[in-house]
């Protein structure tokens, strides 16, 4: 039998299979719709190992159910999830509004192949007034809302939250040190100086006026800064009638600042006041949404997504799915626009009313200052796929070359990355940095504290054993639901390579391809020398392109390994002696440490101080006293 032959005989074995197993799906949910109730609620599709298929919502659940056994009118997808669905759950809802939002919970939970996934759901960061201490602290936040004060983001990055505090300081002059460095200030720090804080640390202001400054901050986030420069204003002029001079200065100073935070703004809109826009573009296959934030009238910065769906899923059915997704965990404003119209669109405008408590608009302009936005957001979209999709098409060319060079089984699709971080052995980290054809994946990326007792400090042969006997032990153990990787790279030499393969025979692995990259003696300098199996150690030409992208991912692997290993650390210092006595929880040691301000305070602290402070009874003063002053009793 030639080839030609052979392969379709196996691609009509292969379509008999699935039709076979099309016809005992059908059954499957048949039988479920028989017994089914007309109520809303959420449906899961479960295969034969227990694994979540696809996730959905109905507001008719027998009626939604039914329709998935007319096999005629499925699209290919849909029959390949019918093909393997071996069962189903259910759970009832008393609305369909509530059904949609406990859908989008469970697709982000879950995460199933046949839904349409958000990647990167990572929190944002948000500005905060931090109300819990007397004089208000600005500072930036990421997270849930555990502090008592006001919150306002979102913001994409780091960078914008710092340029927005330090505007937000020379127009507003709150303080923005710790509570702990505030509690110990004899006199005004350089801030206070610099016309950058009011100093209520040493009680330059007044509290009063102090909670003018935080009322002022708050009506401007809330997009009132008419109201806010004009309350200035007016102070300024009476100041100047007055002959204060000096401090109608300062008000000028702070007018000026708010002017320039407005000026910075490169989109700015007197419409959108609070609102989210989105744009989406799709091209060969892949989507990206590109999402613009605005708050108190101005642009606060906007984000890329890529989720992930099935080829044949149109643009407005990956827009619903991912809207429903992103604001179960993101703050919701009042307007959101869009390019189309979706179908859920007044299900999630009315779920999204109930989770935020106050009315939800979504709407798409289709003229004027709105609609030119919304434009620009998916033109915003249609270039950073475009830049996506030349990045992709890169890295395949790179991964394919790699192939040849280092003679791999296969196109590595995933690839992970190894490396170790300590200190002379202390606050030891492993880390694995995931690489593959759309570039890094930082949601798999993986630290591990280093838990053996008995290994020598600083042995990084033992180090980097557990680690990979940790995560490859995970995989096999959890019987194929994640993912083996096609190629590891350690960052190491000859004696780490061995001590992979090691793991590798122990645990049973065999398919894995394993590259150690040795650093040259000056760092990052090269040329690096490569090490596999059976084969002696070897170089790249220093110009080689691969050998760039292997240094970009050792790189990151060190990255993250150091910065890891830097939090540990600062962990460890944050932990005080406090922790050491019983009874004494987060709360008195907050409280503690309000009052006292710095453990050495505390210390020092007699049996009367302790006393003083809230929720601290007598048994607990002498416990406290007796931890700090043993050699005395």
């Amino acid at each position: 039998m030639n080839k030609i032959a052979l392969k379709e005989e196996q691609k009509n074995i292969k379509n008999l299979s699935i039709s076979h197993n099309l016809e005992k799906g059908k059954e499957v949910i048949n039988n479920y719709a028989k017994i089914l109730t007309s109520s809303p609620g959420v449906y899961r599709m479960i295969n034969i190992d227990n694994n979540i298929l696809y996730i959905g919502k109905a507001k008719n659940l027998k009626k939604r159910v039914k329709s998935y056994t007319n096999i005629n009118s499925q699209s290919n997808r849909i029959k390949r999830m019918i093909s393997q669905t071996n069962k189903m759950e259910f759970i009832i809802t008393k609305s369909e509004t509530e059904a949609l939002l406990l859908e989008a919970n469970l697709i982000k939970k879950y995460k199933p192949p046949f839904n349409i996934l958000m990647r990167d759901d990572k929190s944002f960061l948000k500005i905060l007034i931090n109300k819990e201490h007397q004089a208000p602290r600005l500072m930036k936040h990421r997270g849930k809302n555990i502090y008592k004060g006001d919150y306002y983001g979102p913001f994409i990055s780091a960078s914008s939250v710092n340029k927005s505090i330090n505007a937000f300081q020379k127009a507003f002059l709150l303080r923005t040190c710790t509570d702990n460095v505030f509690n110990n200030r004899s006199r005004p720090c350089l801030l206070y100086q610099i016309k950058r804080c009011s100093a209520p640390c040493t009680e330059e202001i007044k509290p009063i006026e102090y909670k003018k400054l935080v009322d002022g901050l708050n009506l401007f986030l809330n997009g009132k800064t008419e109201e806010v420069t004009n309350t200035i204003y007016q102070e300024m002029q009476d100041l100047s009638k007055s002959l204060d001079y000096e401090g109608a200065a300062i008000l000028r100073d702070r007018l000026e600042a708010i002017s320039q935070i407005q000026s910075k703004q490169i989109i700015n809109s007197k419409f959108l006041v609070n609102a989210d826009i989105f744009g989406i573009y799709g091209k060969d296959g892949v989507f990206c949404i590109q999402v613009f934030f605005f708050r108190a009238g101005q642009n606060w910065g906007n984000k890329e997504y890529f989720p992930r769906a099935d080829n044949d899923i149109s643009p407005d059915l990956i827009l619903d799915a991912f809207l429903a997704q992103f604001y179960t965990t993101h703050p919701c404003p009042e307007v959101i626009l869009l390019p189309n119209n979706i179908i859920n669109q007044n299900i999630l405008c009315d779920a999204l009313s109930i989770k935020e408590k106050k009315k939800i608009n979504i709407s798409v302009p289709k003229k004027g200052e709105k609609y030119k936005i919304v434009k620009h957001a998916s033109l915003n979209a249609k270039e950073s796929l475009d830049r996506k999709l030349l990045e992709s098409k890169t890295q395949k060319k790179l991964l394919a070359e790699m192939k040849d060079i280092f003679n791999l089984r296969k196109i590595p699709k995933r690839i992970e990355i190894y490396d170790n971080s300590h200190i002379q052995g202390q606050y030891a980290v492993g880390c694995m940095v995931v690489a593959g054809e759309d570039g890094f994946q930082k949601n798999n990326y993986r630290k591990f504290n280093i838990k053996s007792q008995d290994m020598k400090p600083g042995d990084d042969y033992a180090m980097m054993k557990e680690v990979l006997e940790r995560r490859l032990g995970k995989i096999s153990s959890n019987n194929g639901s994640e993912q083996y990787p096609d190629l590891i790279i350690i960052d190491g030499g000859l004696g780490q390579l061995n001590i992979t393969y090691n793991v590798l025979d122990e645990l049973g692995i065999s398919d894995i391809d394993v590259i150690a990259i040795a650093k040259n003696f000056i760092r990052n300098t090269g040329p690096e020398h490569f090490y596999m199996k059976n084969k002696k150690a070897f170089r790249l030409n220093k110009n080689d392109p691969v050998l760039f992208f292997l240094q970009r991912l050792r790189d990151e692997a060190h990255r993250f390994a150091i910065g890891s290993n830097r939090i540990r650390r600062r962990m460890a210092i944050s932990s005080s002696s406090l922790d050491s006595i019983q009874n004494i929880g987060p709360k008195r040691k907050k409280e503690l440490l309000k009052y006292f301000g710095t453990i050495k305070s505390l210390e020092k602290a007699s049996h009367e101080d302790l006393l003083q402070v809230t929720g601290i009874s007598k048994r607990m003063a002498k416990e406290i006293y007796s931890y700090f002053h043993e050699d005395r009793l």
